[in-house]
């Protein structure tokens, strides 16, 4: 039971990674606020997750939301020790294809709602002597891939706001880490639909021969969120079957 005790806060909790995170934490003893769009979709994870998890259903691009998500978890579990920003969006395109809407979208997601529930959270975090703030980059927060501008632009922002803000915490034991999947079979990869070729095409791109699991994303988020991990703050850990190695 790692996480003993612990409370925490997971974006994006109704599927997927986010969901996955969650059962995890759970399943070592924390007690999980999980937020998501999707009220249905949110209930039924918190549901199947157990009586240990709050759905909390909510925009993370709402300017309002970060306040709402922090008080509804402190009223529930009295305490916050571990926030993961995992709520992202991926609208493809170039620099000369994407909209400004779309551009705009993907910034107030995957990276001012980073910001905001860093900053909501931050203050209880140091009331508690700590905790850990866990962001889900990708990959592509250091390489580039076609016809992503927007999402790599955003995921390269989330890197570099970690480690500036984990420098800036360090002193209040306030640990911020990132996360960098390669694909991992969740809703988000399967809208895309993919046809065998493609999808066989980007599963040559990563040297295991497979695309991720949910789960495979949260054992490092257990660990990153754990006691164990104490002395480890700013830093980048691709999960991504060999990806980033070629």
């Amino acid at each position: 039971m790692r996480l003993n005790g612990k409370a925490a806060i997971v974006t994006g909790g109704g599927s997927g990674i986010g969901k996955a995170i969650a059962q995890a934490f759970v399943r070592e003893g924390a007690r999980v606020a999980i937020c998501g769009r999707d009220h249905g979709k949110l209930e039924r994870a918190a549901t199947e997750i157990g009586p240990s998890c709050l759905a909390v259903a909510a925009d993370v691009s709402d300017h309002d939301t970060p306040e709402t998500l922090v008080a509804r978890t402190l009223e529930r579990f009295g305490r916050i020790d571990t926030l993961v920003n995992n709520a992202a969006v991926l609208l493809p395109g170039t620099a000369e294809s994407l909209s400004d809407s779309q551009w705009e979208q993907t910034y107030s997601v995957n990276v001012r709602a980073v910001w905001q529930l860093s900053r909501a959270v931050l203050p209880h975090l140091r009331a508690a002597g700590g905790g850990s703030i866990i962001n889900i980059g990708s990959v592509l927060s250091s390489l580039g891939a076609r016809n992503r501008v927007a999402y790599a632009a955003s995921k390269g922002a989330v890197l570099a706001m970690t480690r500036a803000m984990a420098l800036d915490h360090a002193t209040e034991n306030i640990r911020i880490n990132c996360i960098c999947p390669g694909i991992v079979e969740t809703e988000l990869v399967a809208a895309f639909n993919l046809d065998e070729k493609a999808r066989q095409q980007r599963i040559a791109a990563h040297p295991m021969g497979r695309f991720g699991q949910p789960a495979e994303i949260a054992g490092l988020a257990v660990f990153l969120a754990s006691d164990e991990a104490a002395w480890i703050t700013g830093s980048a850990f691709p999960v991504d079957g060999g990806y980033s190695a070629q």
